[in-house]
């Protein structure tokens, strides 16, 4: 199954995307910073958060799966900064 990734780009020219091992050789098509916009972890009473506080958001969640926590991580990413 094909994955779509979505780039955007700043007035300098700089690209932004979430990143997934199937578009690391991007990383080193010039100089590249990778930071956290978020933090999948398991939650206090049980299942999964995502906590998107590194990019000014709320906590989402808890999800009985973490790949439910993933998918609406990279949902909220989307959505919100334009990922």
């Amino acid at each position: 199954m094909a994955t779509t990734h979505t780039l955007s780009f700043d007035d300098d020219g700089n690209a932004r995307f979430i990143y997934s091992d199937e578009i690391a050789f991007m990383l080193e098509e010039g100089d590249a910073t990778v930071t956290r916009a978020s933090h999948v972890e398991p939650a206090a009473r049980g299942g999964w958060e995502a906590d998107m506080g590194p990019s000014d958001g709320p906590v989402l969640g808890p999800f009985k799966l973490r790949s439910e926590a993933l998918d609406a991580e990279v949902a909220w990413l989307r959505e919100n900064r334009g990922l």
